[in-house]
């Protein structure tokens, strides 16, 4: 079944009468529930507006999106679209309500109308989910920056959303706090909930079971990571390079020294140059 499904989408921010930036030109695709896609793209390739089209913050110009079926242009699907597709945006602070953590993540459970000893169940699931748990009583404005971006997911979560969209909500978090956010991703997809993950970091796109490329609005290329990842001359032609250790394998080999496929995650290459020794 699809979670989400667009149709011929367009969206425009008009500035002015003169001054209109075409941020979605004709985007059709669907995504599956229980799937993990990752979104990637150079600065104004369109991402981010497309997060938001996802759930309903923004409204097509023309075409339809489709969540679980519920056209977004209809106001009578506004309050469950934004219910179904959670979001976690890129500065974990802008996303913090309470002094508490644990009346943070009881805050969106509470505008849903939950009853008080199921937002306390939900609660502790959430911050355990995210490892968490042990901070309930703190103030998240002690946390690190890994850690309030996990602070963020589980007030998402305790809403209980089908989907999850992360907009490249690991750009501001240093290399163990974006490891931190993407095991957490990964673990919510293998309980059976629907991950989007709209990144600049190639890395984080190795992981997905789906990647699609934007340019300028329109989608570029789409297909398995290690597909996308193959074709080295489109990706330059949309201004983005392969992951690292792809990019290290790609000179190795060139160099004579065979690691065996060029497209991996760093793990696998170092597990294959530890075999060359």
């Amino acid at each position: 079944m699809s979670a989400i499904e667009l149709n011929n989408v367009y969206f425009s921010y008009v500035l002015s009468e003169t001054d209109i930036i075409k941020a979605v030109r004709g985007i059709s695709l669907s995504i599956e529930e229980g799937s993990f896609v990752a979104i990637v793209g150079h600065n104004g390739s369109g991402k981010s507006t497309l997060a938001k089209l996802f759930n309903g913050l923004l409204v097509p110009d023309y075409g339809t999106v489709k969540v679980f079926g519920m056209d977004t242009k209809d106001a009578k699907n506004v309050f469950d679209v934004r219910k179904s597709v959670g979001m976690v945006f890129q500065n974990p602070d802008n996303q913090m309500v309470a002094s508490i953590i644990e009346d943070d993540i009881a805050f969106g459970p509470e505008n849903l109308g939950v009853e008080r000893e199921e937002i306390i169940r939900r609660v502790d699931w959430a911050l355990e989910k995210v490892g968490m748990l042990e901070h309930k009583k703190g103030t998240p404005f002690k946390l690190s920056g890994g850690q309030k971006q996990r602070l963020a997911i589980a007030g998402i979560i305790a809403m209980k959303p089908k989907v999850i969209v992360f907009d490249e909500s690991t750009a501001m978090l240093d290399p163990q706090g974006r490891a931190e956010v993407m095991k957490v991703a990964h673990e919510l997809n293998k309980e059976g909930m629907t991950v989007i993950c709209i990144t600049h970091y190639m890395e984080e796109a190795l992981g997905a079971d789906r990647l699609i490329v934007l340019n300028d609005g329109k989608i570029a290329l789409d297909g398995t990571p290690k597909d996308v990842f193959s074709q080295y001359d489109k990706l330059k032609e949309n201004r983005l390079q392969v992951p690292l250790a792809t990019q290290v394998a790609i000179a190795l080999d060139e160099a004579g020294i065979k690691v065996g496929t060029n497209i991996m995650e760093k793990d696998e290459l170092v597990d294959k140059l530890c075999q060359l020794l």
